[in-house]
């Protein structure tokens, strides 16, 4: 076995904690896997409001002081508890994560600056010295700037600093001015060598200037971040930096994620016996209403609903999907209100073969996955994904664009092959959605091909092993002082 090794994993939200979106997800299942591989790894995140309901009791009070932010002087708590083998640190603030966990706005912005400077401040009031420091997206993306230029001083020694790239699409970009009134930061790092870009400063930016090195969340998207179009105004800093630019593929949690113990669903089921997988479309039919047969495919979405997911295309063709093919649809997801209420519309316009839930509910996506035969997600960029990998280990053949890690995660159909795990198209266009999706409804009147396909999706190993021992050795590479 390799050496143990500490990791201090931070991030804005976690699993089984408090959960907006899949990096929840990450930093709970991979610290999860590193322990179980022998290390250290402990994860600091806020102590947001529901945790502090729902948990207040069970931590424990590590350290409680004042920290100064700018003039001002905050207070900061750290509380810790362990759970699933894992140990959790919170940075306690009621008047930062006291109610909403993202506020928006210049709002969300001194929340996270004052995250940021939190974490430094504690690692010198922890009982835990990291070898490596793990930073996730651009909430924590000053870190590297101030243990840099500030705290390995105080510290007495340099902690490496890795920082994952999750959606580049968000960077915290704000005005110099009102980053310096907060951190004290000299104006010689607000120019494009350091901290400004397109006139302003940003938080991803100044992540990817000072961290020793970036990760992303699938190789393909590691290569896509170094194009304008998708990198968003950062490509020359990646581009700059490919030598220090990994791509390490997610995973999904697959105890969590099982269809043979899965107490959310309505009757388990494998590969070899998909008998339940029957049962569960039956009860999700039902659930939802739905006028359809079990012979009728169900389309559905789990899904954010903002344009980087594609809705738009959605929106172009549904109406025509549902008129013209026997298929039902259905949606999980919140997010832009345009695209809730075009969903509330099909609802009550299509009832028998639609179904609509606005909002997120975990144990109905888990009833989603186990039920629907395909999984929709023709979004116009995807970092990695982590629907289309729990929909392949329910037997629900995803249906995706080419890019990102859906193109690293789903084999599409070749009918001369017979091969595939799930149906793809490339250009971002709303008929050829629809013609990928009519291709998988033909393949589903095929049922000896649909049953091979499911059985395949079934066994890709989406487990955040790989991941976890390409982390590793990132790490090792990094505590031993080998850069690129």
């Amino acid at each position: 076995m390799k050496d143990t090794l500490k990791v201090l994993f931070v991030a804005s939200e976690s699993m089984p904690f408090v959960k907006t979106g899949g990096l929840a997800d990450v930093a709970h299942t991979l610290p999860k896997t590193l322990a179980a591989l022998g290390h250290d790894v402990r994860v600091m995140i806020p102590r947001h409001a529901r945790i502090k309901a729902e948990h207040g009791d069970e931590l424990e009070t590590v350290a409680s002081t004042w920290i100064p932010l700018g003039w001002r002087q905050k207070y900061l708590g750290i509380e810790k508890l362990r759970s699933g083998g894992v140990t959790y640190y919170f940075i306690d603030n009621e008047d930062y994560f006291g109610d909403k966990i993202y506020r928006g706005g210049n709002e969300e912005n001194e929340q996270y600056l004052y995250f940021c400077k939190a974490v430094c401040e504690s690692l010198s009031l922890i009982d835990f010295e990291p070898d490596v420091l793990h930073l996730n997206d651009w909430h924590t993306g000053m870190i590297p700037y101030l243990m840099k230029t500030r705290y390995n001083a105080l510290l007495g020694r340099e902690i490496p600093i890795l920082f994952t790239i999750h959606n580049i699409e968000y960077q915290g970009k704000m005005g110099f001015t009102f980053m310096q009134d907060l951190l004290d930061i000299p104006d010689f790092y607000n120019t494009p060598e350091y901290l400004e870009a397109d006139g302003c400063v940003n938080m991803m930016k100044s992540a990817l200037v000072f961290a020793d090195r970036i990760s992303t969340v699938s190789p393909s998207y590691a290569n896509e971040l170094m194009d304008a179009w998708a990198g968003r105004g950062l490509e020359g800093i990646i581009s700059a930096r490919r030598a220090d630019v990994t791509g390490i593929l997610n995973g999904i949690d697959t105890e969590d994620f099982d269809p043979q113990n899965d107490a959310l669903i309505t009757a388990p089921f494998s590969a070899d016996d998909l008998t339940g997988k029957r049962s569960n479309k039956k009860a999700l039919r039902d659930e939802f209403s739905l006028s359809t047969t079990l012979t009728t495919p169900i389309v559905a979405m789990v899904s954010r609903l903002t344009e980087q997911k594609g809705i738009s295309l959605v929106q172009y063709v549904l109406e025509e999907l549902l008129c013209c093919e026997d298929v039902a649809f259905i949606m999980l997801g919140a997010g832009d209100p345009q695209f809730e209420g075009f969903f509330d519309y099909i609802a009550a316009k299509y009832p028998d073969t639609s179904g609509v839930y606005i909002g997120y509910n975990e144990q109905l996506a888990h009833r989603i996955y186990a039920g629907a035969d395909f999984l929709l997600m023709p979004s116009e960029f995807e970092p990695c994904g982590l629907s289309q990998m729990i929909a392949q280990r329910y037997g629900t053949l995803p249906i995706v664009r080419e890019t990102g890690g859906l193109i690293d995660t789903v084999e599409s159909y070749n009918e001369f092959t017979g091969q595939g795990t799930g149906f793809s198209f490339l250009t971002y266009n709303a008929q050829d959605m629809l013609e990928a999706i009519r291709r998988a409804l033909r393949v589903y009147r095929d049922k000896p091909v649909l049953r091979r396909l499911k059985k395949s999706a079934m066994a890709v190993d989406h487990s955040f092993l790989k991941a976890a021992r390409q982390y590793e050795e990132l790490y090792e590479t990094m505590t031993k002082g080998l850069y690129g």
